[in-house]
C-alpha cells in the first residue's frame, strides 16, 4: 500500500502558498514541493491533496490502494463526507481524483506527525515568496 502525505502552507491567510507531497511504499520515496499563488490555508491544503493524487495518477500508480495522510481536518472530513460546504469545487476535484483509485484510506495526523510533507510545503512557500 502506498502512503501519501500532503501539506499546504501559506504566509498570511490568504497569502503566498506552497505545497509538499511525500510518497512512501515504493522502492524509492518521492518528494515534491511547489510554489502557488496567494490563497487561503484551506485552499492550499486542498491543492496539496489534489497535486498528490495527480502525481500518483500520472505515475500510473492509480491501481494501488493508498493510505492518505493530511494534517487538515477539513480535507480529511471532505473525503469522508464526500463534500465540503465552503470549498465544493476543490472537494469535487479531489473526490474525482480519489475515485480513480481502488481504495483510499484518509487519515488525519497532527502537524508534528506530518513533518516530511510540512518541510516540503515550507520549501514551496519560500519559492512562492521569492516570486513576489
Amino acid at each position: 500500500m502506498l502512503k501519501l502525505y500532503t501539506d499546504g502552507a501559506t504566509k498570511g491567510n490568504p497569502g503566498p502558498a506552497g505545497i509538499g507531497i511525500l510518497v512512501s511504499g515504493l522502492p524509492h520515496q518521492i518528494q515534491k514541493h511547489a510554489a502557488l499563488p496567494a490563497m487561503s490555508n484551506h485552499e492550499a491544503e486542498f491543492a496539496a491533496a489534489i497535486a498528490g493524487f495527480e502525481l500518483l495518477s500520472q505515475a500510473g500508480l492509480n491501481t494501488t490502494p493508498v493510505a492518505f495522510y493530511s494534517d487538515s481536518k477539513l480535507v480529511i472530513q471532505a473525503i469522508e463526507k464526500q463534500y465540503a460546504k465552503h470549498y465544493p469545487d476543490l472537494a469535487g476535484r479531489l473526490l474525482t481524483l480519489i475515485g480513480q483509485f481502488p481504495l483510499v484510506l484518509p487519515n488525519w495526523l497532527p502537524d508534528r506527525a506530518n513533518r516530511g510533507a510540512h518541510m516540503l510545503a515550507q520549501q514551496g512557500l519560500r519559492q512562492s515568496e521569492t516570486k513576489i
